[in-house]
């Protein structure tokens, strides 16, 4: 077994709940919490000898392993004068849980019966819910919602539930008002490597995008119809374009982002233009393979289309910039 020195303020607590759930609080950084058997004695309402048997019959069944579950534990100690070190045994949450399944108590019948509630949610639900942590971080998760409604126009199309797929969508790489306020997002992509499309790539592609939309019965031959000739040419040509050798977006997240910013803004179709920007930005970042579907849903597609389309121009950077913090991996 592998010992462990715990400094106080590290220390587990632990306690059982009313509702039979055990609770405990430490350090964040910890991946399952540890106790003495004296803890585990207090929790279950119990003596330490009750434990001590629950322990030995679990490892001797095999229900557990001991050198998994059991580790050494330092404690200083102030003795008088002297200052003591003892080593005494602690158990992970897999052993606390065993003993409160074995342990015959009202509280331990409690926990037995949360477990079992608990359980049977996971199951038929598929998900368990932890009530305090909900509340704990409720103000916080309020306060995350106003950030983004505040990002949103006035009288915009944007629902309720359009900002809570925004919070999702900005929950692993957040943000502050006043970063967006100062125009603090990020400048440019990390992706360098250079995949280049022509006006008669993207042209092809949306023409596709078009065919099965109508095979669908899901828009009209107006669809992605230029308003004027080369208005596709025209926005890859700014796309791509370059100065002194070097392209003016560098990365390619720049450039399938400035697709999806100027087909919206710029209405080159006569109808389609908000669809056709978003096709745009996916086709351009699955080409670069740079693509993470697990966070660029469809419906996270779909609310931050009409967040561009809804900003006001003056914005652009912004916006380009909240676009390029988004793709960052």
């Amino acid at each position: 077994m592998k010992k462990q020195t715990m400094k106080k303020e590290n220390e587990v607590i632990i306690y059982q709940a009313t509702s039979g759930a055990i609770e405990f609080r430490t350090d964040a950084k910890k991946e399952t919490l540890w106790a003495t058997q004296a803890q585990m004695a207090r929790v279950f309402g119990v003596n330490p000898q009750a434990v001590i048997k629950h322990l030995k019959n679990i490892y001797k069944d095999g229900e557990l392993s001991k050198s998994a579950t059991c580790s050494k534990m330092e404690q200083v100690q102030k003795e008088g004068a002297r200052t003591v070190n003892r080593f005494v045994d602690i158990y992970n949450l897999d052993a606390v849980i065993s003993v409160g399944y074995r342990i015959n108590s009202k509280t331990g019948t409690k926990f037995r019966q949360w477990a079992t509630k608990t359980l049977h949610s996971h199951i038929v639900d598929g998900y368990t819910i932890n009530r305090s942590r909900i509340v704990k971080n409720y103000d916080e998760f309020l306060k995350a919602v106003e950030q983004v409604k505040k990002l949103l126009p006035a009288g915009g199309v944007v629902d309720a539930e359009g900002t809570l797929e925004l919070v999702k969508l900005f929950a692993s790489t957040w943000f502050s008002l006043d970063a967006y306020d100062h125009s603090e997002f990020p400048k440019t992509g990390a992706t360098k490597k250079q995949v280049k499309i022509t006006a008669n790539d993207l042209e092809k592609a949306l023409a596709e995008f078009k065919h099965n939309l109508l095979e669908k019965g899901e828009t009209t031959e107006l669809f992605g119809t230029e308003r004027q000739k080369d208005s596709v040419a025209g926005i890859v040509g700014n796309v791509f374009q370059s100065f002194g050798g070097k392209d003016l977006y560098g990365s390619a997240e720049e450039k399938a982002t400035h697709l999806l910013y100027f087909i919206v803004k710029n209405h080159p179709f006569t109808d389609g233009n908000k669809r056709s920007g978003a096709f745009s930005f996916v086709w351009f970042l699955k080409r670069t393979r740079i693509l993470d579907t697990s966070r660029m849903t469809p419906e996270a597609l779909t609310v931050l289309t009409l967040l561009v389309a809804e900003s006001d121009p003056k914005d652009k950077d912004r916006m380009v910039g909240l676009i390029l913090m988004l793709l960052k991996k």
